[in-house]
């Protein structure tokens, strides 16, 4: 088994909703075991920042699937719950990107890991480091915590949620 950690954000209609049918596709998987879900966080958009807040969270699983696989198996997760790509960085009903596999190394035509901007993100490196504290870059062996205190931290916030 191999731990894995993702990213989830929406910003278009029912935001928790999505995200929360996202999880639940995730425990479904075959040959894969969710092991810790943050708190929802409420950002502003990153990249293209003329659209609607995101709701985001990280999650952390143990999967026997190979990174391609997971990917796929993401994407089919994205498509199920109506995400259209219109647009980089564009709204969507949600979003999985892989952050973490191991410790491994990936750069392929459609997997980039570690994710490659992760350390640019405060509204990844925010939930990731609440279930995930002592995480360590594959390829600098900085940890995590390190790039998040460089980060600007202010639009970040804790969403409570309505369940």
């Amino acid at each position: 088994m191999t731990k894995v950690y993702l990213s989830l954000g929406s910003n278009m209609g029912d935001r928790q909703g999505y995200l929360q049918r996202a999880v639940e596709a995730l425990k479904q998987l075959t040959d894969t075991e969710v092991e810790a879900v943050s708190s929802y966080y409420e950002t502003a958009a990153w990249g293209l920042t003329d659209q609607a807040d995101f709701l985001n969270l990280t999650l952390a699983l143990e999967t026997q699937l190979p990174a391609e696989s997971l990917l796929s198996a993401c994407q089919a997760i994205e498509k199920d719950l109506d995400r259209v790509r219109h647009e980089h960085w564009g709204p969507r009903t949600v979003d999985i990107d892989i952050l973490l596999y191991g410790q491994e190394i990936w750069e392929t035509e459609h997997l980039i890991v570690p994710h490659p901007f992760m350390t640019q993100r405060a509204f990844v490196l925010v939930p990731l480091l609440e279930i995930a504290k002592d995480l360590v870059e594959p390829q600098t062996g900085q940890t995590y915590e390190n790039y998040l205190s460089q980060l600007d931290t202010n639009d970040v916030h804790k969403f409570v949620t309505s369940d």
